[in-house]
């Protein structure tokens, strides 16, 4: 697997992914090829077990920066409905 299978495996960027590669837990590549450095999965599950246990079952999914109902401030209609009735 490369970079970017590991990034998706992380769920993290590619370029955090390459700070990780060069921590020295990390494992060395299986190859270096033209297009890149490629390390075995096993290898790659192994670190994620010792190094990451977190995310052994798989990235968090990500938060989007969409509010979700009931989160926030309160929309205009809402806080006039707030209001006690004029008259």
């Amino acid at each position: 697997m490369g970079a970017q299978e590991i990034a998706k495996r992380l769920g993290l960027s590619r370029q955090r992914v390459q700070q990780l590669i060069a921590l020295d837990s990390f494992p060395a590549p299986f190859d270096v090829l033209a297009m890149g450095r490629l390390w075995r999965r096993e290898d790659v599950e192994r670190w994620i077990l010792a190094c990451r246990p977190e995310l052994a079952d798989g990235p968090k999914p990500r938060r989007s920066g969409v509010k979700e109902p009931g989160q926030g401030k309160a929309s205009g209609s809402a806080r006039r409905a707030k209001r006690p009735p004029s008259g």
